[in-house]
């Protein structure tokens, strides 16, 4: 079967792991956009480092967790959002100004 979002379903495996307690979780198959998304986390310090496995097929990603996130996920509206609306978005659907970030 075909995976229609990637980076939700490694979104969701790893705030599986971390509810899990795990301190590690595999993501595959590997994309730019993962990878560009779990920079992202790493350089804000909710996840450890991470190391891309390439197997010659779709590849892996080994994410090490740290314990700090609480919930992550991709919000995807069935709909285009014009850029001048992003503003709106965020604050409709992030809890407050400091919490949460939008990518």
């Amino acid at each position: 079967m075909v995976r229609m979002n990637v980076l939700a379903d490694a979104l969701k495996s790893i705030n599986n792991a971390e509810k899990r307690g795990k301190r590690q979780v595999l993501i595959r198959p590997c994309s730019k956009v993962i990878v560009k998304f779990l920079t992202v986390m790493m350089k804000h310090g909710y996840i450890g480092e991470f190391e891309i496995v390439d197997d010659h097929r779709a590849g892996k990603i080994v994410v090490n967790l740290t314990g700090r996130l609480n919930k992550c996920g991709v919000i995807s509206p069935r709909f285009d959002v014009p850029i001048r609306d992003i503003e709106k978005w965020s604050n409709d659907l992030l809890p407050s100004r400091q919490f949460g970030y939008f990518k």
